[in-house]
């Protein structure tokens, strides 16, 4: 076996709480243009670490076979959809924050995928 279910875990753990850290970051940098900007920034980053973390929880929710393992992966990737595009909708339409920086924000917070993944250790 390559890897276990608490490396796992813990990687999943790791790239939830970096992508907080980034909504934090996103959000402070953005309090330069203003406060709606920061608060959707760092919103919309928040969502996409939120549905990490319910998408984690959902797959790593116990064992089972590789077909029980393979409806996890996939209702915990549906879950993760629905929080992101659910909070992009209510962002930028129903609180009409400023969409360049919610994408931003949304940007930054999948770019940690990209170092986690890249620098796993």
């Amino acid at each position: 076996m390559l890897n276990s279910l608490a490396s796992g875990r813990r990687l999943a753990l790791r790239i939830a709480l970096l992508q907080l850290a980034v909504a934090l970051l996103v959000g402070l940098v953005f309090l330069a243009l203003g406060r709606r900007e920061a608060i959707s920034a760092a919103t919309s980053a928040a969502m996409v670490a939120l549905g990490t973390a319910l998408m984690s929880a959902r797959f790593f929710s116990g064992i089972g076979g590789a077909g029980l393992a393979l409806s996890r992966l996939l209702t915990g990737m549906l879950l993760k959809w629905i929080v992101i595009v659910g909070g992009l909708v209510v962002i930028l339409f129903h609180y009409k924050l400023p969409p360049l920086a919610a994408i931003t924000g949304l940007v930054a917070a999948y770019a940690v995928y990209l170092l986690a993944f890249r620098f796993k250790g």
